[in-house]
């Protein structure tokens, strides 16, 4: 949209002329930024003041423009998308051994053990999703795991080079989830790009269509929804030949990455691709042995339970997600982070039925959960701010201690 179109606009009307002109719904641009679809209603109607820095910073993010595009003044930075962002402690250790350009590995070491680097890779998958504090816990491990893997791709051949690629294609995987939603999107692109040519170097279908889980992961992140969900389906495709003889993890990448699509298409708003996804991802679930989980994306019974409520509150079908979480044993979720996603979903769900009491309960469950976990996401900050804001005086007190847990100035 020419920046003379919006001369002279509020922010709130910029806002819904940028979204209209790019196609994107009211509820979808809401919920990716963690707020519901009356509150940017409110916004862009000027029934409420505009947005705080933060959130201009996120809708930005969103709308693919500049905050300057949103504001309509030249003081804010050029775009929102390039300043580095250090929002937890390991955020500076991986940057380092990610963004570290090497022109010479030291070959007078000891010989990779790339056996021992897959383990290494699998441990650390293993305090992810076990710690209360994953990202302090992984990410404590990762960028030597990192610098060793890339040492060991570069002075071994053959199968062993090959292997080496398969932990680093792992390493970098973890990286991305580490990364996301406390570091800026261009360390997670450069992640996500890594751990992509890694898996073409490990040349196996497994580790290509993981890896497209993760750049899959960032795209539908950082607004390119429509790629994520071709991405998802071309990875489903290239693991086709293999669900019949293959191992499980060929099965449980392609469930992966069914899910994968079925979330992406749920925040397009296209319902019918949203559940068609979903069901091919719970039949394959029901096909894996019991009690199998992939080590990374956790595939199997549970975790697809899991992404059916998250599924169905971002399509904002508020009754069916809770029934669906009704039937989660939470329990049975085989991650701490996970297990605090499901009540964050609960908390969304009953937040979209206008049931404050409600939400703010499941939201402290969640955060008793994984404090971390709850004090990065974009949507367990948004949905704080707003039930201290308009919970209404039940809620608001304890909301606003809640919103102080997760780091949010009330």
């Amino acid at each position: 949209m020419n920046a003379d179109e919006l001369a002279g606009l509020p922010i709130g009307t910029r806002i819904q002329a940028i979204r209209e002109r790019q196609g994107k719904s009211r509820p979808v641009v809401a919920n990716l930024v963690g707020r519901s679809a009356q509150w940017l209603k409110d916004v862009e109607r000027g029934r409420r003041l505009p947005p705080r820095w933060d959130m201009l910073v996120a809708l930005a993010s969103v709308l693919h423009v500049d905050v300057t595009t949103l504001t309509g003044t030249g003081s804010a930075p050029i775009s929102a998308g390039l300043q580095r962002r250090e929002g937890h402690p390991v955020v500076s250790g991986l940057r380092e051994a990610i963004e570290s350009t090497p022109f010479r590995f030291q070959d007078d070491g000891p010989e990779p053990d790339v056996r021992a680097l897959l383990q290494r890779a699998a441990d650390a998958w293993h305090l992810w999703h076990t710690s209360p504090t994953p990202r302090a816990s992984a990410g404590a491990l990762l960028p030597q795991l990192v610098r060793d893997g890339r040492r060991a791709a570069r002075v071994t051949t053959g199968k062993d080079r090959r292997t080496a690629h398969m932990a680093l294609t792992s390493a970098y995987a973890l990286a991305e989830q580490v990364l996301a939603w406390v570091a800026d999107s261009a360390l997670l692109w450069l992640a996500a790009d890594r751990c992509m040519t890694s898996a073409q170097e490990a040349d196996r279908p497994e580790p290509l269509a993981g890896a497209a889980w993760v750049l899959g992961n960032v795209w539908r992140a950082t607004g390119r929804e429509e790629d994520a969900y071709r991405l998802a389906n071309d990875a489903a495709d290239l693991l086709e030949p293999y669900l019949a003889s293959g191992p499980d993890d060929s099965r449980a990448l392609w469930g992966s990455v069914r899910l994968h699509a079925a979330i992406t298409a749920a925040r397009m708003g296209e319902e019918g691709n949203a559940l068609h996804a979903l069901d091919e991802g719970e039949e394959m679930a029901r096909r894996m042995p019991r009690d199998f989980t992939h080590p990374w994306t956790l595939f199997g019974t549970a975790n697809t339970m899991l992404t059916a409520v998250s599924v169905h509150v971002d399509m904002r079908k508020s009754a069916s997600a809770l029934e669906r979480a009704d039937a989660v044993d939470p329990d049975s979720v085989p991650s701490v982070d996970r297990r605090a996603r499901l009540w964050l979903e609960m908390s969304r769900s009953y937040h979209q039925k206008r049931d404050s009491l409600a939400a703010l309960h499941t939201l402290q469950r969640a955060t008793d959960i994984s404090e971390e976990s709850m004090r990065c996401h974009p949507l367990s900050r948004g949905l704080a701010g707003e039930l201290v804001t308009s919970g209404g005086r039940l809620v608001e007190r304890d909301a606003r201690n809640l919103a102080t847990r997760l780091g949010l100035t009330v």
